[in-house]
């Protein structure tokens, strides 16, 4: 039997202030530990770490800057942590903290280690308790929010279910809270349909989230074959309702495609920093001849980013895909246009690839 990655967002966690909810993660932690007896195995993906360092520090708003809210979650982290311990750890069920980051995701050493640790511990049916190591991680390295790490962690270990609990019940065609003619869609199969739907970038005061990332992260699961359902984390039952497979909220279907957990992050989650403009060729390369894009074939360079960036390229005002950038801006706009033999003469240490194949996704 597969295992199962439930996330919890911060308005699941912790209430506005952000005391810890103490009732709902109690329930919660009943039915985790109801699937573990029947010998499910189950991974907690938990938001609420910078909510509750809030609580402790009484900060009225969530903070912006990077290194306020790296302090929120380092005062929080450990707290909250021990509120899933112990509560688990009373119902028979031993948890291990795991803490992540993007790079232990994109480098094949680390990713791997994390695939053998995750494993051993639903090997020694522990439940692991996961949250982004936001104390280390930066803007620039870090998942956005931990809909994209449950996703991750999900395509990771070929769960049988991505469920994402939320304050709301679900997916519905409009925002319920506005308008009283919104319905719940119940199954998705098609998320090009969804694109119409006012699903809405809104998140908590505590949380970083919304919907649309839960449906993004959904998206990414399911491209790697992983159902999802994005459901109501404050109703009893939720949890155990959507392991038995029964519908509850939104239930996204699996498809048939395989990606990598890399590419579906590079392609749902990693913000482009900037747009590199191709020739008919390179744009004919890389949709058809699955090659790398080389400086021969850059045409024009917009925005500032840095080597390691995500930037989107496109040919004739149509995105071809998406990739990491071996070159600054200010590099690649030196060379672009230039064979390899002459790019080495202005840079002679660069890469040959201004965006290698493995670092691509098609749009």
């Amino acid at each position: 039997m597969g295992c199962l990655v439930v996330k919890l967002g911060s308005s699941i966690v912790a209430n506005d202030r952000g005391e810890v909810r103490h009732d709902v993660l109690a329930r919660i932690c009943d039915e985790v530990a109801a699937l573990h007896d029947a010998g499910r195995p189950v991974i907690i993906v938990t938001s609420g770490a910078i909510a509750r360092g809030m609580g402790v520090m009484s900060l009225p708003l969530r903070p912006r800057a990077m290194d306020e809210l790296q302090a929120a979650s380092a005062v929080g982290q450990g707290k909250l942590y021990q509120v899933y311990d112990e509560l688990l750890l009373a119902r028979g069920v031993p948890t291990a903290q795991v803490l992540l980051t993007f790079f232990d995701m994109s480098a094949r050493t680390h990713y791997l280690n994390a695939r053998q640790t995750l494993r051993k511990l639903l090997e020694w049916r522990v439940v692991p308790v996961i949250n982004e190591n936001d104390t280390t991680t930066t803007d620039e390295i870090s998942f956005g929010n931990n809909d994209f790490l449950a996703a991750q962690v999900a395509i990771l270990l070929g769960a049988d279910l991505l469920l994402l609990l939320t304050d709301a019940g679900g997916v519905f065609t409009a925002d319920p809270r506005h308008d009283p003619s919104a319905e719940l869609v119940a199954e998705v199969h098609d998320f090009d349909a969804l694109s119409a739907l006012d699903i809405g970038h809104a998140t908590s005061p505590l949380g970083s989230g919304g919907m649309r990332s839960k449906v993004v992260a959904a998206e990414m699961a399911t491209a790697a074959g992983i159902p999802a359902v994005v459901a109501s984390g404050l109703a009893p039952g939720t949890i155990l309702t959507a392991a038995a497979g029964d519908l509850v909220g939104t239930r996204f279907a699996a498809r048939e495609g395989r990606f990598s957990s890399f590419k579906l992050w590079l392609k749902y989650a990693k913000p482009a920093r900037g747009r590199v403009l191709v020739d008919a060729g390179a744009a004919r390369a890389l949709r058809e001849g699955g090659t790398s894009l080389l400086p021969v074939g850059v045409v024009d360079v917009s925005g500032e980013f840095d080597a390691g960036d995500a930037v989107e390229i496109a040919h004739e005002g149509h995105e071809v895909g998406k990739g990491i950038s071996n070159y600054s801006a200010a590099e690649l706009r030196q060379v672009r246009g230039l064979k390899s033999a002459d790019v080495r003469d202005v840079l002679p240490r660069a890469s040959e690839e201004a965006v290698h194949r493995d670092y691509f996704v098609l749009a």
